[in-house]
């Protein structure tokens, strides 16, 4: 039995704790607000997923840096991953970015801020087509761990991977990354054209266009074009684009049926990781002098420089080429 740490206690982390346990390790798990760390210690549940029990070898700790664990496994929002990782101590132990998205003043992926903060721990992306209730609930599922160093790829896969829970390895954790931000945006847009009635044939196009400039933003920045096209890029499109449990999708959703930006936010349980990323997304895109047209419509639209009809009718009208 390994003992393996926790960091961020939100849906995601708290089945990735959960999955963690189902593995067979210890597991201690940090909630970043002390009042949700007193009630899931003492209620045995998390509000984010109310129908799974927190039971032993799963641990509620209060020291983020989590003493004792032999890997530490970051699953905090990209708005609290700077905060959060400047205050843990790795002390030489594996990190493991489980984090979607894109620091929105920097533009920088969860695994770059990881890497300028804590130059000297190694470090691995893990992300794909992974709802957080499903993996809690033992329903198969299979992701993606991404690091260059294969000794530690080898290393993590062995320690993460669990019943029901296949984990292919791969190493390019740069276009991992890129596939967990990119496709938060491009469901925003999915789902604005779902929530306006505008048809499966009009989604299906949008999904397909978004995976290609997914692809192109992967290699101008560095990673593979063969990463899109897996469970971290292709996967977790379709699962994001589709799933009514994304989070993006249902504000994209929402977007589409005519609501303010900020209504819908205020309402929504949990962080669109899209709303912030599109922009940094975007701003990146442009200084690798890759065309991202999607992300920046959307960023537009969320912005409210742009109406959905008129972001869809300058799609549409974007000059013939081949595909």
């Amino acid at each position: 039995m390994a003992r393996l740490g926790v960091i961020g206690a939100g849906a995601w982390g708290t089945a990735l704790a959960v999955l963690g346990a189902r593995a067979g390790h210890h597991v201690l798990l940090w909630a970043r607000d002390p009042a949700r760390r007193a009630e899931i210690r003492a209620s045995r549940r998390n509000r984010r997923l109310a129908d799974v029990r927190l039971d032993s070898p799963i641990d509620l700790a209060e020291d983020p840096s989590l003493p004792g664990a032999e890997v530490l496994v970051l699953a905090v929002p990209v708005r609290h991953f700077r905060p959060i990782v400047h205050e843990i101590i790795p002390a030489g132990r594996p990190l493991v970015v489980a984090a979607k998205g894109m620091e929105t003043a920097t533009g920088l992926l969860p695994h770059e801020i990881l890497s300028a903060l804590h130059p000297a721990a190694p470090n691995a992306v893990l992300t794909g087509p992974t709802f957080a209730a499903e993996i809690a609930a033992g329903l198969p599922a299979a992701a993606v761990l991404a690091a260059s160093d294969p000794l530690l790829r080898q290393r993590l896969l062995a320690l993460l991977a669990a019943p029901g829970f296949r984990l292919y390895g791969n190493a390019d954790p740069l276009g991992a990354a890129i596939g967990g931000a990119a496709k938060n945006v491009i469901a925003i847009a999915a789902g604005a054209v779902i929530g306006a009635g505008l048809g499966e044939n009009a989604r299906a196009a949008l999904v397909t266009r978004g995976l290609a400039e997914l692809g192109r933003l992967t290699v101008a920045l560095g990673g593979r074009l063969e990463t899109s096209f897996g469970l971290s890029g292709l996967g977790d499109l379709v699962l994001t684009c589709t799933g009514r449990a994304s989070r993006n999708f249902r504000f994209g959703f929402a977007l589409g049926c005519g609501e303010a930006p900020a209504a819908i936010l205020a309402g929504l349980e949990g962080i669109a990781e899209g709303v912030a990323t599109a922009p940094a997304l975007a701003a990146r895109a442009r200084a690798a002098g890759c065309e991202v047209p999607i992300a920046a419509l959307v960023t537009r639209l969320i912005g409210g420089e742009t109406t959905l009809p008129a972001a869809m009718e300058e799609l549409l009208s974007r000059p013939p080429r081949d595909e």
